[in-house]
């Protein structure tokens, strides 16, 4: 019954409607926080309890974490609340704060590659692929399937970075700025490929996924403000970018860059066989004459303390341009013009 959807004591709440986000609910509205609540009140039918499943929590408005949050603080007897999130920093701290926390280890890329072929949204050597950058996270291999327009900027990206190598300073601060905005479209495109698999069943979510096609993603392009971030130009006719969008396209700008960086490190050491993305194989074997291995290295763990750094509120663009700055400088051939 719960593997069909239809136990009377399993309760799921999922984002819905044109934002694609979790409301109050109520009469005329899509299913929100309210219409669950009720449905807690209730005595189990089948069980002994009844469980709650909030697919993607963090896509929850904040009134709906507020009118949810009494539930959480004094739940039903019998009642178990599961609040899935991939960014649990957007929920509110007094959400957070009162749930357990359980945090999911990486899956195989096997089994990644499994799933993806079961739903029939990938095939065989795109499933592979996928697997493989998803980086044990399902959900982001699913996204990507579901989005080629992400498959696209990711690729994009990617080789843009190593390509920073040839540049001298100047080059790279203007480069990642670019490459952060399409951060930004990445992040976009992948919610846009999300939002269709919670859309479409299982059995047809291939077919959703082609007819979606390589198209803009819902949200539409969003440009920053270049007065507000201090590049030239002016800001005419841009539209300013929330701080928090800026951020989550700086650290999925700087998540690919551990990528790549990583796959330089291996190749450099001669294990191609462990790459991550073998695609890149002729950009990483120019990229390894202006860095070798221990500087690819070295450069790894400041991309990952970068992104810790990004996490606890510090600038995105100015930890991006510190970055691009050392990003190449303790290379071979590493020159700086």
């Amino acid at each position: 019954m719960v593997e069909h959807g239809n136990h009377p004591d399993i309760h799921r709440l999922a984002p819905a409607g044109p934002g694609d986000q979790i409301g109050i609910g109520g009469t005329d509205r899509p299913r929100g926080v309210r219409d669950l609540v009720a449905d807690l009140a209730l005595m189990p039918v089948e069980g002994g309890a009844r469980v709650a499943i909030v697919e993607s929590a963090d896509r929850m408005t904040e009134d709906a974490q507020s009118a949810f949050l009494k539930t959480l603080e004094e739940p039903p007897d019998g009642v178990v609340t599961i609040l899935c999130a991939d960014d649990d920093a957007r929920l509110l701290p007094t959400i957070r704060s009162r749930c357990a926390r359980i945090r999911l280890g990486p899956v195989g890329a096997r089994d990644i590659e499994a799933l993806l072929a079961e739903r029939g949204v990938a095939e065989p050597p795109i499933a592979a692929r996928l697997a493989r950058l998803a980086g044990g996270r399902p959900g982001a291999a699913m996204s990507y399937a579901l989005s080629p327009e992400a498959q696209t900027i990711r690729a994009e990206i990617a080789r843009r970075l190593l390509d920073l190598l040839q540049l001298g300073r100047s080059g790279r601060l203007v480069a990642i700025r670019e490459l952060a905005g399409r951060g930004g479209d990445l992040v976009r495109a992948l919610e846009t490929g999300a939002a269709r698999g919670r859309r479409t069943p299982p059995a047809a979510v291939g077919a959703g996924a082609a007819a979606g096609g390589a198209g803009r993603s819902d949200a539409g392009p969003l440009e920053v403000d270049a007065e507000e971030d201090g590049l030239p130009g002016g800001a005419s006719g841009r539209i300013r970018i929330p701080a928090a969008e800026r951020r989550r396209g700086a650290l999925a700008l700087v998540g690919i860059w551990r990528g790549v960086t990583r796959d330089l490190t291996l190749y450099g050491r001669g294990e191609r066989r462990r790459l991550a993305d073998p695609s890149l194989l002729e950009d990483l074997e120019r990229a390894t004459a202006r860095l070798d291995a221990a500087s690819a290295g070295s450069f790894l763990a400041r991309l990952v303390q970068a992104g810790d750094l990004m996490e606890a509120n510090v600038a995105p663009e100015l930890t991006l341009d510190v970055l691009a700055v050392a990003w190449g400088s303790g290379g071979r051939h590493g020159r700086d013009r």
